[in-house]
């Protein structure tokens, strides 16, 4: 009898510790309630899940208490207007990414735009901080607002509070210095080939650049989307290193080390606290997780198969080429399951 109770006690548990859920979106393409095609996430200095909608051309905020949905900035609208004005009465074209300040500010790049905006925290008026709208390359060592991109898709602070752009049509990765407003290259050469190991960050072929993020040791860790790979860039030498994804395209290496294992066409990144990093495998429609530690990868929830879910067991959920994922200080994982047109929220032991 204990024995049948000790079971049944570890299966709840079990159940409670390791489980997703669908926590906005019902799997249709549409407006609020319903949302259309999800990428980037965060959690914003009030404890609401902020995320990017490029079908609707729109940020929405869930609040996680009361699960209420509203838009954050973006009529809803396609276009490129509104600068200087509330940001929900602005018109967006396919928001990627989205990161706060440390005193509450909104930042976030819009791709078809080739443009970085802000959204103040105390007025909610949106301005253009860096691009012109025009796409191609220009600007290093000037004004970011005179800059060019070409097709910018995620963004991340630096230990310095500057930001940095996954500029990802000129395969580099640049830096905006927010009290200078000057931009410049900080990363990437802006070729296509492949990356060597140790070289200086700013010296080298970045073949994709579409993510980064910040380790709780300073290094940043960059996706590289055609590249199927992770590098690590060291935050004291700005060296770079391959440390995760062979660059073939494939699905395997799970329970083994990183290095060895083989993505298809990779997008977010978030890194937890406890460091470990979690990584949307886009193509391969799953969420990977790889210890820094250990550098040892495994997959967390999706089956290698496009689908819809069920909701419940991670590993028998199937997801439809996430793009955004964003890791809590709590441990909880936030899923922009894109073409399921849903976010889910992942749960871990």
């Amino acid at each position: 009898m204990k024995t049948a109770c000790w079971l049944l006690a570890a299966t709840l548990w079990t159940a409670h510790a390791q489980s997703i859920q669908t926590i906005a979106g019902n799997g249709i393409a549409g407006p609020e309630p319903a949302i259309n095609n999800p990428y980037g996430l965060v959690i914003g200095p009030d404890g609401a899940l902020y995320f990017c909608e490029i079908g609707n051309h729109k940020i929405s905020r869930l609040d996680l208490k009361t699960n209420s949905l509203t838009a954050f900035a973006g009529s809803g609208k396609k276009g490129y207007a509104g600068d200087g004005g509330q940001a929900t009465e602005a018109l967006l074209n396919e928001p990627y990414d989205l990161r706060f300040d440390t005193t509450g500010n909104l930042y976030f790049v819009e791709m078809q735009n080739h443009v970085l905006r802000r959204v103040d925290a105390k007025t909610h008026i949106i301005t253009t901080v860096a691009g012109n709208g025009t796409p191609g390359f220009s600007g290093d060592g000037g004004p970011a607002g005179k800059a060019q991109f070409k097709q910018p898709h995620s963004i991340e602070f630096d230990p310095h509070g500057d930001l940095l752009i996954c500029d990802i049509g000129n395969n580099r990765i640049r830096k905006i210095t927010l009290k200078s407003g000057v931009i410049d290259t900080w990363a990437g050469d802006g070729t296509r080939g492949k990356t060597p190991d140790g070289a200086s960050s700013k010296d080298v072929p970045l073949n994709g650049p579409r993510s980064i993020a910040l380790a709780p040791n300073g290094d940043l860790y960059v996706v590289l989307r055609e590249g199927n790979a992770v590098y690590r860039i060291d935050g004291k030498t700005s060296k770079i290193y391959r440390f995760a994804g062979t660059g073939e395209t494939g699905y395997s290496g799970d329970g083994g080390p990183a290095i060895e294992a083989k993505f298809a066409g990779p997008k977010g990144i978030s890194i937890s606290r406890a460091g470990v990093i979690y990584l949307a495998d886009t193509e391969n429609h799953a969420i990977r997780s790889i210890d820094l530690g250990t550098g040892v990868i495994r997959t967390v929830t999706g089956t290698g198969k496009r689908g819809d879910g069920p909701d419940g067991d991670p590993l028998k959920c199937q997801l439809a080429r996430p793009h955004g994922v964003f890791v809590a200080p709590n441990g909880v994982i936030y899923v922009g399951d894109s073409e399921a047109h849903r976010v889910r929220k992942l749960v871990l032991p």
